[in-house]
């Protein structure tokens, strides 16, 4: 049976390695900050030690019924998951709160670690975790990357082949699903340009917008 001082032990600790990590959550303006990360993780710590306990008392009491302790962490990490999915945000073509989504599923591994006594491989994963957030952000930003931007031109022509022309002017262009109708005698093109570096979207609209027949432009940022 784990002692009253251990168990508050691994409470504690899951509330400061929780807070550490929801902290920098907080201070980056995420939906799931500081209060969310430490319950999250206090409460995996708790769960942990539930399993423990009952998985001791099947076996000092035989009249009790036995248990598997692992089903217990398990519906905790089920219901991170719901917490999770709660602070993932779509904006156009760009997915938010990924990162913050995957912290408190870390946080709650984290509780379960130290809700079993398993201190070293808990405490890994927050350092870890923490170099991960503070430390590899610049990195990540000088990665590179490639740009998208999804245009809608609606024309009283077809415009094929000089908005293929327009673009490559600007360099390597990749169009995807060049697609368009005629609606009322008028052309709709839905494209995605890729590129790997920005895209002068003002220069762009302003030669798109400049094709004969073109009645507008528009540009949806991810």
């Amino acid at each position: 049976m784990i002692s009253a001082w251990e168990i508050l032990l691994r409470l504690f600790l899951g509330a400061l390695f929780g807070g550490i990590i929801g902290f920098e959550r907080e201070t980056h303006g995420r939906p799931a900050g500081f209060r969310t990360h430490l319950l999250v993780c206090v409460a995996s710590v708790l769960i942990m030690v539930v399993s423990e306990y009952y998985f001791w008392l099947s076996a000092v009491e035989p009249s009790f019924i036995r248990i598997d302790p692992a089903r217990i962490a398990a519906g905790a990490i089920t219901g991170v998951g719901f917490l999770g999915a709660g602070v993932i945000l779509k904006a156009g073509m760009t997915v938010m709160g990924l990162t913050t989504a995957a912290c408190i599923w870390m946080v709650s591994a984290i509780g379960l670690a130290l809700g079993g006594g398993m201190y070293l491989a808990a405490t890994a994963a927050f350092a870890i975790t923490y170099v991960s957030l503070w430390s590899l952000r610049s990195i990540e930003r000088r990665m590179p990357r490639q740009v998208f931007r999804e245009v809608e031109v609606e024309s009283t022509r077809a415009l094929q082949e000089s908005l293929q022309e327009t673009l490559e002017a600007f360099g390597q262009v990749n169009l995807r699903a060049l697609e368009h109708n005629a609606p009322e005698g008028r052309w709709l093109y839905r494209f995605t340009i890729t590129l790997s570096t920005p895209l002068p979207m003002a220069q762009v609209l302003q030669r798109l917008s400049a094709q004969e027949g073109v009645l507008k432009v528009r540009v949806y940022h991810p």
